[in-house]
């Protein structure tokens, strides 16, 4: 959110907390980094996108009443005093608050704080190498594989996410995908294989939640059918090794299963979670195989 003021792009939201609370990791989601701890989340207003589905659309499309500021100092200060070692920035864009969070993410990492951004990954590369070296962790939303559905519904293009998937996959982010299956929007079964299969050719191990859209803001299809949902669940394991369902509430599919021998490895009931066969090197406890978790 920028405004050009006598030449100079000045950000408009800089600072400015529409959302500030402490959230498990899993709520992200983020299931592969740092389970079962709490993150301090906090969003601002604003986003480059304008997807009519948005569940946050009250801060993402407008600015909203009840803002309040912080300086990243605070923000360092709140979560010290808390002993809280994840900032999850999310709710709205956090890529629309850049130059707050570039700093604030500098501060953090000077005091052993990780980073986490929740984005929809719509963002130009210079600034996305500036700012990964202070990231820890993204859950970057890949909105399907739809052109015309990124144009319309969303307003934007998947190629610049899909970019920026690759880049921060390569500079060792931990990184994982959340797709909305949106009924009669993204919901095409041979453009959803071809997605599974080009994350899976980045990395097997990318763990992808694959959430259930609701009726909300401008879309009024019906909710995802439950059964499709499991059903793409099933095909998407055929490419990837960590395949979760997000806004089912159902342990067998939020739940992260060992690849090689499917041994229990973390039992999740909402947001209980059990870290039950995983060694301290970060193995499955029944066959050794490593496994993409950082705990």
């Amino acid at each position: 959110m920028r405004k050009n003021i006598k030449g100079e792009l000045i950000s408009l939201n800089y600072g400015e907390v529409t959302a500030l609370n402490i959230d498990p990791i899993e709520k992200k989601p983020l299931f592969h980094f740092y389970p079962g701890k709490s993150a301090f989340s906090i969003g601002t207003w604003g986003c480059n996108f304008k997807c009519a589905f948005c569940q946050n659309y009250e801060i993402s499309q407008e600015r909203p009443s009840g803002i309040y500021k912080l300086k990243p100092e605070e923000i360092v200060k709140i979560v010290e005093d808390r002993n809280i070692k994840i900032v999850a920035f999310t709710y709205s864009e956090p890529i629309v608050w850049f130059e707050y969070i570039y700093e604030t993410a500098k501060l953090l990492k000077e005091k052993d704080i990780k980073t986490a951004l929740v984005t929809n990954g719509y963002i130009n590369k210079d600034p996305m190498k500036k700012i990964m070296p202070y990231i820890d962790a993204m859950n970057i939303d890949l909105k399907g594989f739809n052109v015309e559905f990124y144009k319309k519904i969303i307003g934007g293009k998947k190629e610049p996410v899909m970019e920026n998937i690759k880049l921060a996959v390569e500079n060792n982010i931990h990184i994982e995908i959340t797709t909305l299956i949106v009924t009669n929007g993204n919901d095409n079964i041979n453009e959803l294989k071809e997605m599974f299969k080009w994350i899976g050719n980045i990395s097997k191990n990318i763990p992808l939640h694959l959430s259930r859209y609701y009726p909300v803001y401008k879309y009024h299809e019906p909710p995802t059918d439950i059964e499709k949902l499991k059903y793409i669940y099933n095909i998407a394991k055929e490419y990837l090794n960590y395949v979760y369902l997000g806004n089912v509430w159902d342990e067998k599919y939020e739940s992260t299963y060992c690849p090689e021998c499917k041994t229990l490895l973390i039992k999740r009931e909402g947001y209980n979670i059990s870290i039950q066969n995983i060694d301290d090197k970060g193995r499955c406890k029944n066959c050794s195989k490593k496994i993409p978790v950082i705990i």
